[in-house]
């Protein structure tokens, strides 16, 4: 049985080779490769099998067909499957198994369980422990009491210490409104807790901060674009106009994008109707234009969108469509740039393909992706900042603009991350605050709302870092006393009251977002200027 599943495995890769020259699985489409191109095809392939029978004859050990295709699992070598489409571009991907089941849940936004992220880290002997990092607002886990900081020891009667987060991840995940059990150590308390869960659906908000951040100035943060992006923005947006919306600060920092529909839906609430949001093309994959369809009806308060260098994708898409038509002022640092669009082809085992067949291009023409070329992977994902923007390719706004591609997307104000002194670097690199939490809620056990950092808090602090061996001295703290006021604040209130809480606190000391603010007047100078421009050229 398994000599059968392996040798379907080769001919799976071997038809997937083919699916390279015309898209098996996807939509049908027309041949675009000459005779020679295909007689190099089969030639190439008849030198796999080749080389492929004489490994599996001759090699000293039993060869794991899955090891070859696919890469051994939870190791940085590449299998022949995952090689292949690594010489193609950045973004072409093999999924195995449990990744295409982590993609579907990420596209769906929802799942079934407790709602609260894990992370794994060294406990004691070596064995990796899983601690809480936050429980979701309002998910079971949260009502339960869980906090930041909990290790957790045990799930319904399997011994947690040891095992991958992974792992643990999959015990607490469950059918919705069954129990499941789960025993944590925290710090103050002398025995172990105990709490039972009931699981049920958790909905991973993708429009996850929505307020007034001044006076009839909302504030929306999308954090990815999943299935349920435009229902929710709908629902934002009404909760917003209904307390007077004059003026919108729309944040995709760190969305590194999602699915296409909704990033065209999410553009076409701030568009006129029949304004070009985005479009795309390639080889075997025919022009595509998407058009905002309801449009704005008629709404033309001003817009500031803000990006950093983790923008990406779907999240570039918007930005893109709404500088084209000076419908938005862009702040912040350039956008990824990742143009490249993803056909997603289910394959057989629950495993799947995701295959660069178009590149997206923004209402006047550019092209998102930046140069991928003689750049390593690692730096490409990482140090995206490190390879030069081109400004080769100029286009034009709806108000006679010049804008650039090639390279993500250019903001119109550019404002570079805030850069941490060497004392904020300290006291984030050893999560001080994060522990700090701990340790403080373990004496105090809760904070009250209006929760102010007092100088007899700033003590414990001095006292917790010393206790630590973190090296900052009183010296330094007194330098950096905002900062640090700031921070244990909003982690206090975050392990109490729910990290919605405590992001609202963050955006409200923003410097970006206070700046945004000032922008929005200027904001409402490019909407104007391109509606009096394109009226003279005829085109409104």
């Amino acid at each position: 049985m398994k000599q059968r599943r392996r040798a379907g495995w080769f001919i799976l890769f071997t038809v997937l080779l083919c699916a390279m020259l015309g898209g098996v699985y996807g939509r049908q489409v027309e041949a675009t490769t000459s005779d020679d191109d295909n007689s190099a095809v089969q030639t190439s392939l008849s030198e796999f099998t080749k080389v492929y029978a004489a490994v599996q004859r001759n090699y000293a050990d039993p060869v794991n067909p899955d090891k070859a295709l696919f890469g051994p699992t939870n190791s940085n070598y590449l299998g022949a499957i995952p090689a292949m489409l690594r010489t193609l571009d950045p973004h072409s991907n093999f999924f195995d198994r449990r990744a295409f089941a982590e993609l579907r849940v990420e596209q769906e936004g929802k799942y079934y369980g407790v709602g609260m992220s894990i992370q794994s880290r060294p406990g004691k002997m070596g064995k990796p422990v899983t601690f809480v990092v936050a429980p979701m607002p309002g998910s079971p886990a949260f009502r339960a009491g869980l906090r930041p900081g909990d290790i957790i020891t045990k799930v319904d009667s399997t011994p947690a210490i040891g095992l991958s987060v992974e792992k643990v991840a999959n015990m607490l995940k469950g059918p919705k409104g069954t129990v499941v059990h789960v025993t944590v150590d925290r710090e103050g308390s002398v025995k172990p807790l105990h709490f039972s869960i009931t699981r049920a659906e958790i909905s991973q908000r993708s429009v996850d901060d929505v307020f007034m951040v001044k006076p009839h100035i909302g504030y929306i943060h999308i954090s990815r674009f999943s299935e349920t992006t435009n229902p929710e923005l709908s629902r934002a947006l009404k909760k917003l106009d209904a307390m007077g919306l004059q003026g919108l600060i729309l944040d995709l920092r760190g969305n590194p994008g999602g699915l296409l529909q909704e990033a065209v839906e999410v553009a076409d609430h701030f568009l006129e109707r029949g304004q070009l949001i985005v479009y795309h093309y390639g080889r075997s994959s025919p022009e595509k234009r998407y058009y905002a369809v309801h449009g704005d009806n008629g709404n033309e308060y001003p817009i500031v969108v803000l990006i950093d260098r983790m923008t990406a994708s779907a999240a570039e898409i918007v930005t893109g469509a709404l500088q084209d038509h000076d419908r938005a002022l862009v702040m912040g640092e350039t956008s990824f740039g990742k143009g490249l669009v993803q056909t997603v082809y289910p394959l057989s085992d629950n495993t799947g393909l995701a295959l660069t067949t178009a590149r997206y291009y923004t209402p006047s023409g550019r092209l998102i992706q930046r140069n991928y070329n003689n750049v390593s992977l690692y730096d490409y994902y990482y140090h995206p900042e490190d390879v030069p923007t081109p400004h080769t390719e100029v286009r034009y706004t709806d108000g006679g603009r010049k804008v650039y591609g090639g390279g993500g997307i250019t903001p119109d104000v550019k404002v570079p991350e805030t850069k941490l002194t060497p004392t904020q670097q300290t006291l984030v690199r050893n999560a001080a605050f994060f522990k700090f939490a701990q340790s403080y809620l373990a004496v105090h056990n809760t904070i009250p709302r209006d929760f102010q950092v007092t100088d007899a808090v700033l003590a414990e602090f001095q006292k917790f870092l010393v206790d630590q061996k973190i090296p900052v001295s009183s010296q330094d703290l007194k330098n950096e006393l905002p900062f640090v006021r700031q921070h244990i604040k909003i982690q206090l209130v975050e392990d109490i009251y729910g990290q919605n809480v405590a992001d609202r606190l963050s955006v409200e000391i923003d410097p970006l977002v206070q700046d945004a603010v000032d922008h929005l007047g200027q904001a409402q100078e490019l909407l104007t200027n391109a509606k009096r421009y394109m009226a003279s050229k005829g085109e409104r």
